[in-house]
C-alpha cells in the first residue's frame, strides 16, 4: 500500500515540476496581455492655472482650475481587423482629452487612436493611427510601459508635438506604499498645431497661422510613477506651458501670449482609483508569472520528498519483516 502511495506522490511531483516551467515560460507570455475591450476614465486638474480668455480681448487670466477629462476605450472591432493582417494580438485605444475651463465650457478636445502590441505594448503601425485627425507614426510607447518595466530610459510619444523622445528613468520611489519607478520627460519649446476644436467659432486651425501670422508653441515636463510589474502609471503629472507667438500676439510682452500654463495632476479620487486598479492587476500578473510557478515547483518538491520518505519507510519495514522470518 505504501509503495502504491509513494508512486502516486512521485507521479504528482513530476507533473507539478513539469507544469511550473510550462506556466512560466509558455502560458505567461501568451496570457499576459492588455484586454482589447478596456474602458477607463480619468480626471486631471490644474489648479491656479493661467488660461487665455478668448472672449475678453484675448487676455491670459488666472483661474481656479482647468479640468481635463481623459477617456480611453478599447476598439474591439478595429483590433480584430488589424490582427488579421498583423498576425499578432493587437489593441486599439480610442482616447479623448476634453479640456474645460472653470465655467465648465470646452477649451479644446483632442482625440487619439493608439495601436499597439497587446503583450509588449510596442506600437503597431496601421491605418487609423492618429492624433486629432492627423496621421502619426509612433515609435515610442504611450500611456503604458511594458509588463515588468526595466529601470532604463524608454522612447515615449508626446501627442502635442507628434514626436518621440526619451522618457528618462530617474530612480526608484515609493508612492503611497507601493514601490515604483519614477520617470521624467522634458519636451522643449516646440511649434505645434492648433486643436481642431476651439472654444470660439470662426477659427480655422488649418489656415490660422497662414492668415494671422500667429503660431502656437508648447513645452512640458512630464512625470510618471510606474508600477514595474504591470507597467501601468499609478500617478502622472505634467507641467505644461502653451503660448501664441507673432501675429495677434505681437502686442503682448516679447510677442508672446500665454494660452495655458499650469501643473496638471490626477484628481485625488481618481488617483486612489488608479492605485487600487493597478494593485489588483499587479496581483494577477504576479500570480501568473511568479506565485503559481513557484508554488507548483515547491509543491512538486514536497511531494517528491514525501514519496521518498514513504518508499524509505516501506523498505525499512520490509527489511525488518525479512529479518524476522530468517530468525
Amino acid at each position: 500500500m505504501r509503495r502504491t502511495a509513494s508512486l502516486v506522490l512521485l507521479a504528482l511531483a513530476v507533473f507539478l515540476a513539469a507544469l511550473a516551467p510550462l506556466l512560466r515560460w509558455y502560458a505567461y507570455p501568451r496570457l499576459a496581455k492588455i484586454p482589447p475591450n478596456q474602458y477607463q476614465e480619468m480626471v486631471l486638474e490644474a489648479k491656479d492655472a493661467t488660461l487665455l480668455d478668448y472672449t475678453a480681448g484675448m487676455e491670459p487670466k488666472k483661474v481656479d482650475k482647468v479640468t481635463v477629462v481623459q477617456t480611453l476605450k478599447g476598439n474591439v472591432e478595429a483590433s480584430k481587423e488589424i490582427e488579421a493582417s498583423a498576425g499578432k494580438d493587437v489593441v486599439v485605444w480610442d482616447t479623448l482629452s476634453y479640456i474645460m475651463g472653470p465655467d465648465g465650457k470646452m477649451v479644446s478636445q483632442i482625440p487619439e487612436r493608439y495601436i499597439f502590441d497587446a503583450h509588449t505594448q510596442a506600437p503597431v503601425h496601421a491605418t487609423g493611427e492618429m492624433v486629432d485627425g492627423d496621421p502619426v507614426r509612433r515609435e515610442g510607447i504611450e500611456f503604458k510601459w511594458p509588463f515588468f518595466t526595466e529601470p532604463r530610459d524608454y522612447l515615449y510619444f508626446d501627442a502635442q508635438t507628434r514626436t518621440d523622445s526619451p522618457v528618462h528613468y530617474v530612480g526608484p520611489r515609493t508612492y503611497k506604499g507601493m514601490d515604483v519607478y519614477y520617470y521624467e520627460q522634458t519636451v522643449p519649446w516646440t511649434k505645434v498645431s492648433l486643436p481642431k476644436k476651439m472654444p470660439i467659432e470662426g477659427i480655422d486651425p488649418a489656415t490660422f497661422e497662414q492668415s494671422t501670422g500667429t503660431s502656437l508653441w508648447y513645452k512640458v515636463k512630464a512625470m510618471f510613477w510606474v508600477d514595474p510589474v504591470t507597467g501601468a502609471p499609478v500617478n502622472a503629472e505634467q507641467v505644461i506651458e502653451q503660448e501664441m507667438r507673432g501675429g495677434i500676439a505681437a502686442g503682448a510682452p516679447d510677442g508672446r501670449l500665454t494660452v495655458f500654463a499650469g501643473d496638471v495632476k490626477l484628481r485625488e479620487d481618481y488617483a486612489k482609483y488608479t492605485l487600487d486598479l493597478v494593485k489588483s492587476n499587479r496581483t494577477k500578473v504576479l500570480a501568473l508569472h511568479t506565485y503559481a510557478p513557484a508554488g507548483l515547483a515547491a509543491g512538486g518538491l514536497l511531494l517528491f520528498a514525501a514519496a521518498l520518505w514513504l518508499e524509505a519507510r516501506g523498505r525499512g519495514r520490509r527489511g525488518e519483516a525479512e529479518e524476522g522470518l530468517s530468525a
